[in-house]
């Protein structure tokens, strides 16, 4: 089985990062296949809402706005499962995240149970490395997302600086145990 990991930090030795790890490690210990995706490291600006509001996404279920966003979207087709990994910034899901996210709500939703992440499972994380505050308010941001496009609540996980030790523990585990399902 295939998971694929989605993070969201320009920071490569932070929090976001030691969450992405201990997720990797606990797929690959499991038997499955971790599929790392770093948004930062790519080109997928923020929706631009086409023609009124709605390009080719809403009846096509692609984005017609061309950068690194097709190539990721068509990605998760063949994954089982879904890890997201953000920052916490203001209480909110960092910005290339919500981009992508966005964008992705914007050309799946409407497929209803078709869309590519329907019953899959899903491990949302907010990571707030500062001082720790907007982990839940990031988490309800990253729900109403695996809401709409009907995938599966397999957990929200929210870390801080202070919880770091025994959360990273707790994301290695559910990685686990997702993989395990999937089997």
């Amino acid at each position: 089985m295939k998971i694929t990991i989605i993070t969201s930090s320009p920071n490569k030795d932070g929090l976001t990062a030691a969450c992405a790890e201990q997720a990797r490690e606990g797929i690959v210990q499991n038997g499955g296949e971790a599929v790392l995706i770093s948004l930062n490291d790519l080109n997928i600006p923020s929706c631009s809402a086409c023609n009124n509001g709605w390009g080719t996404c809403r009846e096509g279920h692609a984005c017609q706005v061309k950068d690194d966003f097709q190539a990721t979207h068509a990605s998760l087709k063949d994954s089982d499962g879904l890890i997201i990994i953000s920052p916490v910034y203001w209480g909110e899901l960092s910005e290339s995240a919500k981009n992508f996210l966005d964008r992705l709500r914007r050309c799946e939703a409407f497929s209803g149970d078709k869309n590519i992440l329907a019953g899959k499972p899903v491990i949302c994380v907010a990571a707030a490395g500062g001082s720790g505050n907007g982990t839940i308010s990031c988490l309800e941001s990253m729900e109403r997302f695996v809401v709409h496009l009907r995938a599966v609540k397999y957990d929200f996980i929210a870390i801080t600086q202070r919880s770091r030790q025994y959360k990273l523990k707790t994301i290695k585990e559910a990685a686990a145990s997702m993989c395990l399902g999937l089997k």
